[in-house]
């Protein structure tokens, strides 16, 4: 740590990633923004952890492909942000309250004794101190507005995780464009309980590049250039990911008439 009287930190974003766009890279940015105007915590890393294919959303590329455009976009972008594909890999949906004690463990937890460590003593993580302590590590969430909007729905959230996630380990709160979040936590008795361990993050210049509409040009044939980094657009291209399938394609060209295939014409104006 630069300064040992501030609280070290490291924030976490749970999602698809599907693919990671120039978004996803700006939320962290933003969220370091305003843990150095706090001037209560150090940053000391940020992590992706991307769902497992056991999430069974539309549109997912499989998980080796969103862990791996991760860590091309942060590869050469970043010096702190990481990926970490532990969610990605298990043989089921992982809660993100579950999500967020594996963090807690990998990094506070007590170190598994290993033959031929040289840590193997038991010894507990956490970021150590200039005088040889090792000091607790604060994870929070990194969340957008929606997400935190999903959380006052009825029966999308299980009210022990909610206490679990916001009580034990906080939450940073993206703007998103048009939302009131704090009108929102005033309207919902659970997020408000837990107000003091929320900290809204606001766009100052607002993005709405989503995954959902990249994977819609890419399937439309239309540039995905500017919208997320150079490297995750040529794995893409590479992978052949979110395209049409031939098909579908051909079901998008033809229709049946009397049996035989037919090309529809094409629009006049063009």
């Amino acid at each position: 740590m630069r300064d040992e009287s501030k609280i070290p930190l490291v924030i976490v974003a749970c999602g698809s990633f599907s693919p990671p766009t120039y978004l996803h890279l700006r939320i962290f940015e933003m969220a370091k923004d305003q843990v150095i105007e706090s001037g209560k915590y150090e940053l000391l890393a940020g992590y992706y952890s991307p769902v497992s294919d056991h999430y069974r959303k539309a549109g997912l590329a499989q998980a080796k492909h969103r862990v791996r455009m991760c860590e091309l976009a942060v590869e050469k972008t970043s010096t702190w942000l990481m990926v970490d594909a532990w969610e990605s890999l298990q043989d089921e949906y992982q809660r993100t309250a579950v999500v967020l004690d594996h963090f807690e463990h990998e990094i506070n937890g007590p170190l598994a004794p290993s033959a031929g460590s040289a840590s193997a003593n038991g010894s507990r993580r956490g970021v150590l101190m200039s005088d040889g302590r090792r000091r607790r590590v604060k994870i929070m969430l990194l969340a957008g507005g929606d997400l935190i909007q999903s959380m006052g729905e009825p029966g999308v959230w299980a009210d022990a995780d909610l206490h679990h996630i916001l009580g034990r380990y906080g939450c940073m709160i993206v703007e998103r464009t048009g939302a009131d979040v704090w009108s929102f936590l005033l309207s919902h008795d659970l997020l408000w309980r837990y107000r003091r361990n929320l900290r809204v993050v606001k766009q100052t210049i607002y993005n709405d590049i989503s995954s959902s509409k990249v994977r819609l040009f890419v399937r439309r044939g239309q540039s995905i250039k500017y919208l997320l980094p150079n490297s995750v657009i040529k794995y893409i291209e590479t992978h052949e990911l979110y395209r049409l399938d031939v098909k579908a394609q051909q079901l998008q060209l033809y229709r049946e008439e009397d049996g035989e295939p037919y090309l529809a014409p094409e629009d006049e104006q063009w």
